[in-house]
């Protein structure tokens, strides 16, 4: 099969990360995939490098010329199906086919995202036929629930397990960290700016009984000034780094006693499974997306929401007992390999490109 991901956002998260592994197991298993995305983006360097075809694409591009320079790639390439994973690429997609008089259409919802429908979806979904690409069989069930006009397959993020083996642990000189006490890594993006806020006030009560603990907080949108003003008003600042967007997380993530997530979607079901193949125990609020890929006290510590008093009891808790983090960590390796495995991702990619594959299918023009 002749398949085309497009990503039309340019910073690295979960969602291109998801975009990358699929493309990469779909072209070893022989399809022939080409990613498009954009220039300069870290995608475009690891798409490369992995020996996928690439292509990039320029965002700024209103949706009629995205799609009048994408149908070219559409025609040289023979493209049967494309792989999207928002409403706006989607409908430049769905252009593009259009001018291209051919291929159909896979949405890919992030993991636990709402989806909606609006103006610009319901026209995409006129353009060229379109199937639906979800997380976990509950999203499917979902979709089903509210009428989704499209054909769902089931895609679990997953991860290879035997890839973080090689990871080494940064050093705490290198992450300007106390020689001793505890390190926590924080997995962040745009989403968890209010979760971020309960992690500062359960620090501010820890603070006292744990002078030299340190909390690391990466990802997009983590070196905001807004989120340093907000940990110094809190009177925490000086134990946070503020490190923004890194090519090195894992490294970060090795050195950890533990792994705090309060990113969601993809970023955040990424960050939950590399925690866990890296034995890193995990502490997360309780959400919908948490309770899938963590075992609340058997790979980490699920949180109530709300109360910081309770959640800092918990936290300190959960850190006194060295012993039972490193079990959870232990079982947080095995449930990832066992449950959540990126070959089972790739096949949920290959059964729902094959299906849309189905020229008979295909809108006609």
């Amino acid at each position: 099969m002749r398949v085309l991901f497009y990503l039309g956002d340019k910073p690295w998260s979960g969602t291109a990360r998801a975009t990358l592994a699929a493309a990469r197991g779909l072209a070893a298993r022989g399809h022939q995939v080409t990613v498009a995305c954009c220039e300069g983006a870290r995608l475009e360097q690891l798409s490369r490098d992995a020996g996928v075809e690439t292509v990039t694409i320029d965002s700024s591009l209103s949706t009629a010329g995205g799609a009048w320079d994408l149908r070219k790639v559409f025609q040289d390439r023979f493209i049967e199906v494309a792989v999207v994973s928002n409403e706006r690429d989607h409908l430049v997609v769905g252009s593009a086919m259009r001018f291209a008089e051919r291929g159909g259409v896979l949405r890919r919802v992030p993991a636990f995202a709402n989806l909606a429908v609006q103006r610009a979806g319901k026209l995409a979904l006129k353009l060229a036929s379109a199937g639906l690409v979800v997380s976990t069989p509950r999203e499917l069930t979902e979709v089903g629930g509210v009428g989704w006009p499209i054909p769902a397959t089931v895609a679990p993020i997953g991860v290879n397990v035997d890839s973080y083996d090689s990871v080494e642990a940064a050093t705490r000189l290198d992450l300007s960290a106390p020689p001793e006490g505890l390190l926590i890594a924080c997995s962040y993006d745009p989403s968890g700016r209010y979760r971020m806020a309960t992690v500062f006030r359960t620090l501010a009560l820890m603070a006292q009984r744990n002078a030299n603990m340190r909390v690391l907080v990466f990802g997009e949108g983590s070196a905001d000034d807004d989120l340093r003003m907000h940990a110094a008003a809190l009177g925490v600042g000086s134990l946070i780094g503020f490190l923004g967007p890194r090519d090195d997380e894992l490294t970060i993530m090795r050195a950890a006693h533990a792994g705090w997530i309060v990113s969601s979607g993809d970023s955040g079901a990424f960050a939950c499974l590399d925690f866990m193949a890296l034995r890193v125990p995990v502490i997360a609020e309780r959400t919908t997306l948490t309770q899938h890929f963590v075992a609340h006290a058997i790979t980490g510590l699920l949180l109530a929401a709300g109360d910081s008093s309770l959640t800092a009891s918990a936290v300190a808790a959960f850190f006194s007992d060295d012993a039972k983090r490193v079990a959870m960590g232990n079982a947080g390796r095995t449930r990832v390999q066992r449950e959540f495995t990126e070959t089972a991702m790739v096949d949920g990619f290959e059964t729902a490109v094959n299906e849309a594959g189905d020229r008979t299918k295909w809108v006609k023009v």
